[in-house]
């Protein structure tokens, strides 16, 4: 019996760069699946046209990042859905495609999974972000029409769909109650770190530059990042409230990550603040298992309030302590991990940040709290487990034992026909506020 063969579609990060992508192709293929992704070049990684890692034949082509707006933006998408079409056609000639598993932003993907499905692949929509909210974080000025058209191209894909995985359950609201898909249709597999990845080490003390104390940032400097806001409460921690015992160090690259260098030194705190770029994971080990305290800035807006912040798990996963703008999803999270100061307060959030400093007993309370937490429920090896049996019951081969193990692809009966086919829902946390169809726009009006 051949393998089941699943093609995924990214068009934001090349692979394995994007991490989570890189975790789902893996998890399939130990699973027994056959697995191909379609994604972008890198700029410094994951620069070559074809390649085979750890069992993912891996398919790239070249471009360029949007400039100038929403009209770079589609000049982005036309050309990456063309080379995704061509790389689509070029593996299908070599292998049936049973799944189209396409990761968002953007939208659009959905076209590749349609031109393929007369071959008897099915397509399953893969969540990422909340694309009409992130337009309006990044483009506020754009107003009801541009919110309009993202929503429409929304509802396409949830219609194309077989069925969606969402990354969690504020997303899965959505999909179920903006999107109208059927609540069977919609599983839940949360962004997790590994924790292979994530080794507490002896502290660096170099890295503090003769300070007694160390800030850590990980993550994207995009706009809705909120690293400007970070930057701020650096300041006001130092020039309002007085500390001058602490270094910061900002791990990550981004749109806007030269404007943030630019930034900090305006504001006069480039000497206390570090932008390394992106690092290695030894250095991101030795900085996290240095840092007193991390930082989740990620400023309150409709997007924010109901994303998974990868880097919150991060730093819960290496032990340590978070403050964070109070948002919805990064309480279901983080749970006491964190301390929550109200939303784009700069300075609540730089008292927030002296008062732990203050406090290293409680510092360590959370620290371990949070790793606990990654450990029991929100680690990868929870999520991946979630992806098999999602993929096993979709499919209708032999569910897989909780074990990692290899999945019988042969089939256990005749696939059920989806909508009556009951997909698990990994389920995290307490209930959230979600966003309500058409409420978004209000909402964020001005962000």
């Amino acid at each position: 019996m051949k393998k089941r063969h699943i093609l995924i579609l990214v068009e934001n990060l090349s692979v394995p760069f994007d991490r989570r992508v890189w975790q789902e192709a893996r998890a399939l293929t130990r699973a027994g699946f056959k697995v191909s992704v379609i994604c972008p070049k890198g700029d410094n990684q994951d620069t070559e046209p074809e390649e085979t890692i750890e069992g993912v034949r891996i398919l790239r082509y070249p471009l360029r990042a949007a400039t100038g707006g929403p009209a770079g933006y589609l000049r982005e998408y036309l050309l990456a859905l063309w080379h995704t079409l061509r790389l689509a056609i070029k593996v299908r000639r070599t292998a049936r495609i049973d799944i189209v598993h396409a990761c968002n932003p953007p939208d659009l993907l959905f076209l590749i999974a349609v031109a393929l499905r007369p071959g008897g692949a099915r397509f399953v929509f893969d969540q990422h972000d909340l694309v009409p909210e992130l337009f309006l974080s990044r483009f506020p000025s754009g107003g009801r029409l541009l919110y309009r058209l993202t929503r429409y191209v929304e509802r396409m894909t949830y219609a194309a769909a077989d069925a969606v995985i969402s990354t969690n359950e504020s997303y899965r609201r959505v999909a179920i109650e903006r999107g109208g898909m059927s609540p069977d249709r919609v599983t839940v597999v949360r962004s997790a770190p590994d924790l292979n990845r994530f080794n507490l080490r002896s502290p660096d003390t170099s890295l503090r530059r003769d300070k007694r104390h160390l800030l850590a940032y990980l993550g994207v400097m995009g706009p809705q990042d909120g690293v400007d806001y970070a930057l701020r409460a650096v300041q006001r921690l130092r020039d309002e409230i007085g500390r001058d015992d602490f270094r910061c160090i900002f791990m990550g690259a981004g749109d806007v990550y030269g404007d943030m260098v630019s930034l900090s030194a305006e504001l006069g705190v480039d000497d206390i603040v570090e932008f390394p770029g992106r690092v290695p994971d030894a250095y991101v080990e030795r900085c996290l298992s240095t840092a007193d305290v991390c930082l989740s800035p990620d400023p309150l807006n409709p997007l924010n309030d109901v994303s998974t912040m990868n880097k919150v798990l991060e730093y819960m996963a290496m032990g340590r302590p978070i403050v964070s703008f109070d948002l919805a999803e990064a309480r279901v999270s983080a749970g006491d991990a964190a301390v929550y100061v109200p939303g784009n307060d700069e300075l609540s959030f730089a008292r927030a940040v002296d008062a732990l400093l203050r406090n290293p007993e409680q510092c360590r309370q959370m620290g371990e709290l949070g790793r606990r937490r990654v450990e029991e429920e929100l680690s990868w090896e929870v999520s991946s487990r979630a992806l098999v049996r999602f993929y096993a019951e979709l499919l209708g081969v032999q569910q897989p034992s909780e074990e990692p193990a290899i999945v019988d692809l042969r089939p256990a009966v005749t696939p059920i026909p989806l909508h009556r086919n009951r997909i698990p829902v990994q389920r995290v946390g307490a209930r959230v506020p979600v966003l309500r169809a058409g409420a978004a726009l209000e909402e964020s009006t001005g962000v």
